[in-house]
This record gives C-alpha cells, structure tokens and sequence, in this order.
C-alpha cells in the first residue's frame, strides 16, 4: 500500500490543502505569524529620512544664474531636484555660452560627510565632500589643471534672500592661499 492510500485509510489529507475548521484554524495562525509586506515596510524608516540628508534642500528649484560681478547678466539656467526617495540632490547645468553640467550630491551617513561629484560636456570631473558650517554647505576636494597641477577647491553653498548663493575658491599652494573662481547667485526662474 502507497503512502496515500495508508493516508486516506488513516482518515489524513496527503497532498491536500486542510479544509473545514482545521484549515480554518491554521490560515489564521499563518496570518498571525506572517507579519505583511505593508507591516513589514511600515516599521522600517524611510530612507534618507533622518535630517542630516536635507541640510542641502534649500537648493532644490528651478534659477536663474547670475554673477555676482554683473547682477543683471544673466550666465546659466539650473534646476536641482531631489531623486532616489530624497537621497540625492541632482544639478542640471545649462551656461548660457553653450557649455553644460551636472553634479550628483549625497549625505553619506556611513562617513557623515556630504559629497558632491560634477562631471561636464568637456570631461571634466570634480568631486567634493565636506559638510554643514555656519549655516552653508562648504564641500572641498581637489582636481587637475589643464597643465597637471593639483588645484584644491572649495564650494560655498548659502540660503539668501533672493535664492542660493554658491561661491568657489581655488589654492594651488595646498591651501595656503585662496583665489576666488566664480561668485553666483541663484535667483527662482522667471517664465
């Protein structure tokens, strides 16, 4: 006699699915003791929740980009948007000479650094980390001139009255001197 046939003589279900109050019985234990896909993600926290990765959303928008220089002379168009559930802040770049960009920003909770890396239409790549100083996002690093010296560099980046204003400064001593490389203002796109 095959199993099956010594399971039904028995009075047992081989095979089966448990039907009447038995079955009843253990769909409700199982749904007890099955937490659901919604309860399960309900107690896990949102990614990129805590505060720490929003110090830099005062930069989210669509600007107008002007030189400090020449208030009136209008020298890019940009719009930052937050992707990725928040995690990162995503800069498009458009010069008005043609010339275009875009950089990548992230808190990185593992380093507790922010890092920023900006890559161009002419294959130029700089990436900077750093972190929330006196009410600015002050993000460092260092590249390569067009002769193969290191250049450090140094982005400001400050909530205004009248939008974002982002500064940067460049040493070719390490640090010792700074010169200034661009001063703009972001001011709120006008249709």
């Amino acid at each position: 006699m095959d199993s099956r046939t010594e399971a039904n003589r028995k009075g047992t279900h081989v095979g089966r699915e448990p039907s009447g109050l038995l079955g009843a019985a253990l769909a409700a234990m199982l749904t007890v003791l099955t937490p659901s896909r919604a309860s399960f993600a309900a107690d896990q926290p949102a990614p990129c929740a805590a505060p720490a990765y929003h110090e830099f959303d005062f930069w989210i928008g669509d600007w107008d980009v002007f030189d400090v220089a020449s208030p009136a002379k209008q020298v890019a168009r940009v719009h930052v948007d937050s992707i990725l559930n928040g995690c990162v802040l995503r800069e498009d770049y458009k010069a008005t000479d043609g010339h275009a960009g875009e950089s990548f920003s992230i808190f990185d909770a593992t380093r507790q650094v922010w890092h920023q890396t900006w890559v161009t239409d002419h294959g130029r790549l700089l990436m900077i980390e750093g972190g929330k100083q006196d009410g600015a996002i002050i993000l460092e690093g260092t590249d390569r001139t067009s002769d193969g010296r290191d250049r450090r560099v140094r982005g400001i980046w400050k909530s205004a009255a009248d939008g974002v204003h982002e500064r940067a400064l460049t040493s070719l001593d390490g640090g010792k001197s700074w010169t200034q490389w661009f001063d703009l203002v972001f001011r709120a796109h006008q249709q």
